[in-house]
């Protein structure tokens, strides 16, 4: 495996684009959750908390996982048509 420049260069675009992304889609999702769970006791809403951070870090994950990859790919297939 060659690792080139454009090729991480585009990984890093994939990132910044993920992270992008999540700062609006965050905020809504959990909205859209909490409108849903109704009224809660406190170790409800503390079970809720925990579980809506799991559902921060995993979207996050996903979406680096994914967008960096897919950036990496690009830019090493661009990067490749130089020469």
């Amino acid at each position: 495996m060659e690792f080139s420049l454009p090729a991480w260069l585009g990984g890093l675009a994939g990132t910044i684009v993920a992270v992008v992304i999540c700062i609006p889609a965050i905020p809504v999702i959990e909205r859209r959750l909490r409108a849903q769970s109704g009224p809660q006791t406190l170790e409800q809403r503390a079970a809720f908390e925990d579980k809506l951070s799991v559902i921060r870090r995993l979207i996050l994950a996903a979406d680096i996982a994914i967008l960096a990859a897919a950036g990496y790919w690009l830019g090493s297939a661009l990067g490749g048509m130089r020469g």
